[in-house]
């Protein structure tokens, strides 16, 4: 079931998810050559308690970091460690979740690392321009499947492929929440149905 919240709510909502979004974005000019995930994990965690929140991830199923770091062609949830060190060439994965108040915010970013080949970079250009697609549809009177055929559409346009074993969720009190969102759907010809959401 999807939950309708009140703008107080939606607003708690948005606090969490700018308090992901300023850790990635402080743990972006750390991703460098030489950097143990571990590091990033640590730095994250320190950002997240000294604001007040909590680390959604750490010990969520028995998960044991703050953050999932996952490089090159691991899909989610690599674990950080200080034996992980990043290389020149390499693509990092962060993944970062908090609760704040009573909501969670959950969200993540592929960075390169230091300079990658021609393919790494075209995928992160095209993979970034597929959120955005997937944005555009995501909208009043739109269907969840709108956003995995928008997101699908593009990235096998550049001969890649998507995740299919995982989706996105919905997010609130709970980290996981509906609906899902898979990132491959067909378009659907006939608006006239009921909503998918």
């Amino acid at each position: 079931m999807i939950v309708c919240r009140s703008a107080a709510e939606l607003e708690r909502m948005r606090a969490a998810g700018r308090l992901v979004g300023g850790v990635l974005t402080a743990l972006a000019p750390k991703v460098v050559p030489g950097v143990a995930t571990a590091e990033l994990d640590e730095i994250a965690e320190r950002l997240i308690t000294d604001a007040g929140a909590t680390p959604a991830f750490k010990g969520y199923h028995g998960y044991p970091a703050t953050i999932c770091a996952s490089i090159n062609e691991e899909v989610i949830h690599g674990i950080p460690s200080g034996q992980r060190v990043l290389q020149e060439g390499d693509i990092l994965s962060i993944d970062v979740g908090a609760s704040l108040d009573g909501y969670f915010g959950d969200s993540a970013i592929t960075l390169p690392v230091g300079q990658v080949s021609e393919e790494a970079a075209t995928l992160l250009r095209v993979t970034e321009e597929a959120l955005y697609k997937a944005i555009e549809v995501a909208k009043p009177g739109g269907r969840v499947s709108d956003i995995g055929h928008a997101v699908q559409r593009h990235v096998e346009a550049y001969g890649f492929s998507v995740v299919r074993e995982f989706v996105g969720h919905g997010i609130g009190q709970r980290m996981h929440e509906e609906p899902q969102v898979p990132t491959t759907a067909k378009p659907v010809a006939d608006r006239a149905s009921p909503r998918a959401w």
